[in-house]
């Protein structure tokens, strides 16, 4: 009898004891008892939440939300967001109806229709040798002549032209081209500075390429470096076509502008302009840049 309650002895000394059972439902106090049991405290930290303000964007692309749109089968649909540096104008006058979208980080897709087809073609070579989308549609007094299109529309690129650069950060802003086309050799050279001016040299043959005003040639970029705010240099090395001439024109300056308007990885998003911006009478005009 003792061998057994020694070896039970030994036996609790490695049984864990068992948890003690719940209390009866008896012995918690119900919600009318006057004595309640006060709320229980925890350790849980309560972290007061701060409203983060929207982060704006650093381009002045196209970015607002798109417009909600009811498909056919009558669920909303969002249209998708346009991306790219995009500028958008419409012109209108009393001569003219000009509609310009021009996408810098395009792909090179030309859609002109200007009713001039010499005019359609030089805006195909910005397109293509640029790598812009240009879309550009116009109608216009070209029953008299094609001054007054030729001048709106080049108005209305340069405008756009503005628009899509922004803020011009992080751009390379200079650009620097010698296009040749058979006996032909013309030198384009830009800066994208915020001050106007052209300075046109080229010695063009004929009064006419088809039904095309040559003259209407230095018109359109004097129209569209007043909109865009360029300095632009076109300089003719050699030529004798007027075709050739006014094509290598074209093709240079858009390479130009193409150099002129691409990232600079090593700019890191920032303005390029090697002297600080002076503030005239304090009222917010840039003067230098």
């Amino acid at each position: 009898m003792m061998k057994l309650t020694h070896a039970r002895t030994q036996m609790e000394l490695f049984v864990p004891s068992p948890s003690p059972p719940p209390p009866p439902r008896s012995s918690i106090p119900s919600s009318s008892s006057s004595s309640r049991v006060p709320p229980l405290r925890t350790n849980t930290t309560h972290l007061k939440m701060t409203p983060q303000r929207p982060t704006s964007c650093s381009c002045s692309i196209s970015n607002s939300t798109p417009p909600l749109q009811i498909g056919e089968n009558g669920s909303p649909s969002t249209l998708s967001p346009q991306i790219g540096r995009i500028g958008v104008v419409e012109r209108v006058t009393k001569e003219t109806n000009v509609q310009v979208k021009l996408n810098l980080d395009g792909s090179g897709v030309s859609n002109s229709h200007t009713g001039i087809p010499f005019l359609d073609h030089m805006l195909d070579q910005i397109a293509s040798h640029g790598l812009f989308d240009v879309n550009v549609k116009a109608v216009g007094d070209i029953h008299i002549d094609d001054h007054h299109t030729n001048e709106d529309v080049a108005l209305a690129i340069g405008t756009a032209l503005l628009q899509a650069l922004g803020d011009r950060k992080g751009i390379y802003r200079f650009g620097d081209f010698s296009a040749p086309l058979d006996e032909a050799l013309v030198h384009v050279a830009l800066d994208l500075s915020g001050r106007p001016h052209l300075s046109y040299d080229l010695r063009i043959p004929t009064e006419r390429v088809g039904t095309y005003d040559t003259q209407l040639v230095e018109h359109f970029f004097q129209s569209l470096v007043n909109t865009s705010g360029m300095t632009l240099h076109i300089r003719q090395l050699a030529g004798k076509n007027s075709h050739h001439i006014i094509e290598a024109t074209f093709k240079a300056f858009a390479r130009a502008l193409r150099q002129a308007t691409e990232s600079d990885p090593r700019r890191l998003g920032t303005v390029p302009r090697s002297s600080c911006t002076f503030n005239l009478a304090c009222q917010g005009i840039n003067i230098d840049y």
